[in-house]
């Protein structure tokens, strides 16, 4: 393939087909209705084809499919006014073997971008990644978007035995992902000349895999490794019950727990949103420069309104600091409509100064709790934390969580 043709798909808003005019309208307006029809049909088809070859690379690279998101359940963030995304796409004989995305934040003064490319594993080695990478670069260029960062799924490092090492009792980071299946890759018994650790001393991925040397020879940094990790459901409730006392005795009387399905009450809301702006500055990040994002509560207002309708319900548990009124924890998990998948969890965030009183044990554990109560007979929640944030990790492992893969997160300078 010399001449490669990258095309920008303009997302629909809707997948569903738009209705033609009655038939026995003035040809002239139908005509350009039947137009109009035929256009969004085929950015809907173009869309949920690229997004089916996102899903099925990232499977391919860990072994399993359960971190997928549907077409579906993903339209309702490319809409998002405060994240603006576009998606490129390379075709071959009629179908889309190639897709990049570009992500950035709407506040014209940051310079951070998120950059994701998958090439279907039977076109590599044509230059194509190159070519849509090489794209998405000079869309990120032409924006003043500098810093790229990119999150990248690894097959052949697991994160049980990588690093083990004790940390303080801060409590923040963002837990998320959905899914079942084997541990990812040898693990362990990989060598360590065959391993690139990350940045921060925590974590590796393997050398050898496709996507670590296309990184690479791209001239991007592993700023930080997570770990993917998954909980069998049901949990095992005498465990669940030890957590549940360790940490109600930490917590005291200063401390009282809420939970709620949907959005948040409006009591909550700005301290959610407050909590979702700390997420961005307060999770770990190793040696990658997330710029601040700042959450209002008329963002939050519409991000619970779009989740409403990607086919996830939201389950959140908060601790309350009693004597000053405030959310100061909080936990969230997104549910599948469809009980054979797999929950995501998605924040979990202890503030700075409440740190030391087992809160993230505390509303984690209410959280499973009510999932059991309002959603059950799901296999499991998905989770991804920082391999440097032991106390997160910590409290994962208590509650029963296992390693099933890693994701490096790798840096460039533009």
């Amino acid at each position: 393939m010399t001449d490669i043709v990258i095309d920008e798909i303009v997302v629909p808003r809707t997948l569903e087909p738009r209705p033609v005019a009655d038939r026995d309208a003035d040809p002239g307006p139908d005509h350009a209705d039947r137009a109009d029809h035929a256009d969004h049909a085929d950015r809907a088809a173009a869309y949920v084809e690229a997004i089916d070859l996102e899903n099925a690379v990232q499977a391919a690279v860990l072994g399993f499919g359960d971190l997928d998101f549907s077409p579906a359940e993903q339209l309702p963030q490319w809409h998002d006014p405060f994240t603006p995304r576009r998606l490129f796409v390379v075709r071959a004989e009629g179908r889309i073997v190639g897709q990049a995305t570009y992500e950035t934040l709407s506040d014209p003064a940051v310079t951070t971008c998120w950059l994701w490319v998958a090439v279907d594993p039977e076109h590599r080695r044509r230059g194509l990644g190159t070519a849509l990478l090489d794209h998405v670069e000079a869309v990120a260029r032409a924006a003043g978007r500098t810093d790229v960062i990119s999150f990248v799924a690894s097959g052949q490092g697991v994160a049980s035995g990588q690093d083990a090492t004790a940390g303080s009792d801060a409590t923040s980071g963002s837990d998320a992902t959905s899914g079942s299946g084997p541990a990812a890759g040898p693990g362990p018994s990989t060598a360590p000349a065959d391993r690139l650790e990350a940045s921060t001393g925590h974590g590796w991925v393997p050398r050898a895999s496709s996507e670590v040397r296309f990184a690479l020879s791209r001239g991007y940094a592993l700023g930080q490794v997570e770990r993917i990790s998954r909980l069998p459901l049901p949990v095992d409730e005498e465990a669940l019950a030890a957590i549940r006392s360790e940490a109600l005795a930490a917590a005291g009387g200063e401390y009282r727990v809420h939970t709620w399905s949907g959005p948040t009450p409006r009591r909550w809301q700005s301290d959610v949103a407050a909590m979702a702006t700390a997420l961005s500055t307060d999770a770990p990040m190793g040696d990658v420069p997330e710029p601040e994002d700042v959450w209002t509560v008329e963002r939050l207002v519409e991000a619970e309104r779009r989740r409403a309708t990607s086919g996830r319900a939201s389950l959140t548990a908060a601790a309350e600091h009693v004597p000053t009124g405030r959310l100061v924890a909080c936990s969230d998990l997104a549910v599948p409509d469809d009980a054979s998948r797999p929950v995501m969890q998605q924040m979990t965030l202890v503030r700075r100064e409440h740190r030391g009183h087992r809160l993230g044990w505390l509303v984690k554990v209410a959280n499973l709790d009510r999932l059991a109560v309002e959603k059950p007979g799901r296999p499991a929640v998905l989770t991804f934390n920082a391999e440097e944030n032991r106390p997160m990790l910590a409290v994962n492992e208590a509650v029963g969580f296992v390693p099933i893969g890693v994701e490096g997160v790798w840096h460039r300078l533009l």
